[in-house]
């Protein structure tokens, strides 16, 4: 059996492991009590223990990843037979190895309170859901960071309004940054009014390394990137993961992360294409230093911990979005807080959960007759579920929403997204209507053109390129696209590739990545992805062809290739190879698109007046940089911005109610969003992030 390196009961809760219940150091391996002996073949050469991450050698050897990762630090061959060895010639171990390790049995660290014996991979769980022991720790150190009532009385925490302290690539693995506020960077997710100050501490963040393992070197991590140093948010951050991806399936990132290191290559100051490179470096084990924010340290209680004794099932509402009072309304939705109390902890609440091909997340798809949920009656069909318990459900899986249910005690707390009862456009109805339309998939990504005339940020720009060529009518152009206003992101249609064996590619003109205007006259901008092909088709079929293009350009890009290790490394980030199919420019490649191609979208958001709206941004006029949009840098968990779900890191504010921000400084859009006390609409340009 594993000896701890201290008693688990001795341990305070800032020293205890969240994963294995133990205290060892951030980088070290996690300790665990086995029960039964452990088959040699399952131990690892180095730490003699059993095999944690366990990693193959080509020379046949097995170890923990921390051991091996750690010994090639110092060394370069295998520990045991001293061939020569780097780590990312090695492979993580197969899926029946892995099976094997997991279903080892341990015993809960806190035994003394604690009998109970588990598989290793159930561990975590218990000592989150089950172990009183572990609960009462995390109970104790919650109740001492609550302040009291004096402190309560004495003003806002320190650094509290108007700050949003920029990590750095130093932090600690739980640190909490503070510090001086950045130029140009204000957070109305802090601004409050001083008569109806909230009772909240400020936001709570910590610095973690996750670790993703993948089989193949070159599998996509499946995340959607924005930010740089040559962008106004300065950091890099998550945008989105996609569903069903590594990143995903893995659970520990989520949108609006800072990433701060990748294998231990700092990427706290780079530009955004150096960044994107050093994300997208094959590799077994992509090893990832994040900037997590984990929302306010509530000084009060939750009000749901206070329900009246004569009212069991209790229900809080608050809408979070409206429909946009511009144009259609395609995604009218309400947060609903509900709380459903079992009579035992063993019953079941009768809720059938389902995930949908068309949008991330966990549905209701029924409610079982007789059963709680149905009972109460204020679940519906069609719901989405984003948060069990305090546990973020957006992206998650109906198997992780069902097992926070059967480990919850006898009340559940369920955050769930309801779609408006409006009739759509074209005279569909909503899903669960009863007429059997089914809502199209775009609806909720509805966007219209920009009118919002504005400058690019600050060192992106574009210029125009015309060709024209005299051809064969037979003779293809030789170039493949994407984009289309049909797609989620509305983008408008690129060049994906430009073939050797087309009379464009002789020109030199056209490049991948170029936005298309027009062909012969035929504006392009505005067209779905079958029209764009359908007027290229018949145009090229001439023997004139007149191909207007726009190229955007970031200053700085030729001086940051000089610099960097690997020149090719970064060409391939614009010259996608042959067998790329899904090539899509990088998010900083739209920045310098001008204004008239932009299109946009109106998101309500509402609160309560005591609450914060729950976003940072960065932009507006600096005397340093000039006039620079505003970007969304932070969005807080818990907050009216992040339950709606619309609103993402690198979204770029056009315009508050209706006013565009255009010429506005940080002095003035603050005030603007302070004054709406309950009800906000701010239209956004939403650019897809570079995928890694």
């Amino acid at each position: 059996m594993t000896e701890a390196k201290a008693s688990s009961a001795s341990l305070t809760w800032a020293q205890v492991c969240k994963e294995c219940g133990q205290g060892h150091g951030g980088q070290e391996n996690h300790l665990y009590e086995y029960q039964d002996e452990v088959d040699d073949e399952l131990v690892c050469h180095i730490c003699l223990q059993p095999l944690l991450r366990p990693m193959d050698t080509p020379c046949g050897h097995t170890y923990c990843f921390q051991c091996l990762s750690s010994f090639l630090r110092e060394q370069d061959f295998c520990p045991v037979d001293r061939q020569r060895l780097q780590l990312h010639q090695c492979r993580a171990s197969s899926l029946l190895v892995r099976n094997l390790l997991d279903k080892l049995t341990v015993l809960c660290p806190y035994h003394s309170e604690c009998q109970q014996h588990m598989q290793r991979c159930e561990l975590q769980p218990h000592l989150h859901n089950r172990c009183p022991a572990f609960r009462r720790m995390r109970e104790e150190a919650e109740r001492r960071k609550r302040p009291s009532w004096n402190e309560l009385k004495g003003g806002r925490s320190e650094g509290e309004p108007g700050s949003d302290s920029k990590p750095g690539p130093t932090l600690s693995r739980t640190a909490t940054p503070r510090g001086g506020a950045e130029p140009g960077l204000v957070n109305p997710a802090f601004e409050e009014s001083e008569d109806e100050a909230p009772l909240r501490c400020s936001l709570v963040a910590e610095a973690n390394v996750v670790e993703i393992f993948r089989e193949d070197p070159e599998e996509e991590l499946g995340v959607r990137i924005v930010g740089g140093k040559d962008t106004p948010l300065g950091n890099i951050v998550i945008q989105e993961i996609l569903r069903d991806s590594l990143a995903a399936r893995d659970g520990k990132l989520a949108p609006g992360d800072h990433i701060l290191e990748v294998n231990d290559v700092s990427v706290a100051c780079v530009p955004h294409r150096r960044a994107i490179a050093v994300l997208r470096r094959p590799c077994s084990v992509v090893r990832l230093t994040v900037m997590q924010e984990k929302g306010f340290s509530a000084r009060n209680p939750r009000p749901e911990h206070h329900s009246p004794p004569t009212a069991p099932n209790t229900t809080v509402t608050a809408t979070a979005a409206a429909a946009p009072p511009h144009g259609p309304a395609p995604s009218a939705s309400t947060v609903i807080q509900v709380t459903l109390v079992k009579r035992e902890r063993t019953e079941p609440l009768g809720i059938k959960l389902i995930r949908k091909s068309e949008e991330p997340g966990v549905f209701i798809l029924d409610l079982l007759a007789g059963g709680v949920a149905a009972k109460d009656g204020k679940l519906r069909n069609s719901d989405k579920v984003l948060a069990i318990n305090g546990h973020d459900l957006r992206h998650g899986t109906p198997e992780s929403a069902a097992q926070i249910i059967q480990a919850s005690e006898v009340r559940v707390n369920f955050v769930v997204m309801r779609q408006a009862d409006l009739p759509e456009e074209g005279g569909m109805s909503g899903e669960g209507q009863g007429r059997g339309a089914r809502r199209a998939p775009e609806l909720q990504y509805f966007r219209r053109r920009s009118i919002y005339v504005k400058e690019p940020p600050g060192g992106f720009s574009s210029q125009e390129k015309t060709v024209s060529l005299k051809k064969e009518p037979r003779l293809s152009l030789g170039i493949t696209i994407a984009g289309g206003r049909d797609g989620r992101s509305r983008v408008p249609v690129y060049i994906t590739s430009v073939q050797p064996v087309g009379c464009l590619h002789r020109d030199g003109t056209i490049r991948t990545g170029d936005v298309l205007l027009s062909i012969n006259g035929v504006d392009l901008t505005q067209l779905t992805y079958s029209e764009a092909v359908s007027v290229l088709k018949a145009q090229a079929a001439q023997s004139s062809v007149v191909l207007r293009v726009v190229q955007t350009l970031t200053e700085g890009e030729e001086e940051d290739e000089g610099k960097a290790g690997s020149k090719e490394e970064l060409e391939t980030l614009d010259n996608p190879r042959e067998d790329d199919i899904n090539w899509a420019p990088l998010w900083t490649r739209w920045l310098g698109l001008p204004s008239h191609m932009h299109w946009c979208r109106d998101i309500v958001l509402q609160k309560t007046n005591n609450e914060s709206w729950g976003f940072s941004i960065v932009g507006g006029y600096e005397e340093s940089h000039g006039q620079q949009p505003f970007f969304i840098k932070t969005i807080v968990p818990g907050t009216p911005a992040h339950f709606d779900g619309r609103l993402k890191c690198g979204d770029e504010i056009v315009a508050v109610n209706g006013a565009t921000t255009v010429g506005m400084n940080n002095s003035s859009l603050i005030p603007l969003l302070k004054l709406q006390k309950n009800k906000v609409t701010l239209t956004v340009v939403s650019w897809p992030g570079s995928l890694v």
